[in-house]
């Protein structure tokens, strides 16, 4: 995954949109998956274009409009969607916008509809004293959870085989990684190396969602 780990960061900071332009920035580029940042400045588009996988599309800031023959969606920050495979899907931005594309194989998808406009912090309720979890992609190689914390719970010291992205939702925690705390709040991000120690301490209510790859 080429992001930086071990640091809070933002997205939607990092990749501001530049007047009259598309971006793109690569973070995986597997057969199985790939995961891109965009930046789209407002008024512009990305041209339809056919995958055979489908893609979840994550909006971090602005307004994002996703089409394909038929169907016309508006996206605001916070809001995410499935794209279906095999028609031409366009993307484009009235005042700008700053996404997260994932690109999956559509068996893999999980309690998600495509087509459907959803917004990733209310797949989970919070339930005092309890961590939810809701898998919204699981594949051999990459999976893609929603987790709420209750106030002052938390995932003991762990570190996991591949790497991971936080996309912090709702609330605050505290990111313990690699023996330092870090302080996350509602549209930071932070990434995880491979076989990275890390802990999540809940400080209030806090949901937030984890894309990690698997080896």
């Amino acid at each position: 995954m080429k992001e930086t780990k071990g640091h809070i960061f933002s997205i939607s900071r990092d990749n501001a949109p530049v007047a009259g332009c598309t971006i793109s920035k690569e973070l995986v580029n597997e057969a199985q998956y790939q995961v891109f940042y965009f930046s789209l400045a407002a008024g512009t588009d990305i041209s339809p274009e056919i995958y055979r996988q489908a893609k979840l599309l994550y909006v971090a800031d602005g307004t994002l409009t996703v089409h394909w023959p038929g169907e016309e969606h508006n996206l605001v920050a916070g809001q995410a969607i499935i794209a279906p495979p095999s028609v031409p899907v366009g993307m484009k931005s009235r005042d700008g916008a700053v996404y997260t594309e994932l690109t999956v194989e559509e068996e893999f998808l999980m309690n998600i509809d495509a087509g459907k406009i959803f917004s990733l912090a209310g797949l989970v309720p919070y339930q005092d004293g309890k961590i939810i979890n809701c898998d919204i992609i699981q594949s051999p190689k990459v999976k893609f959870v929603v987790m709420s914390f209750g106030a002052g719970t938390g995932l003991s010291e762990h570190a996991a085989p591949g790497e991971a992205l936080i996309f912090a939702l709702e609330g605050k925690a505290v990111i313990r990684y690699e023996g330092e705390d870090h302080e996350i709040k509602a549209g930071e991000n932070f990434a995880f190396a491979k076989n990275g120690r890390h802990a999540i301490t809940a400080d209030g209510p806090f949901k937030m969602a984890l894309l990690l790859t698997l080896e």
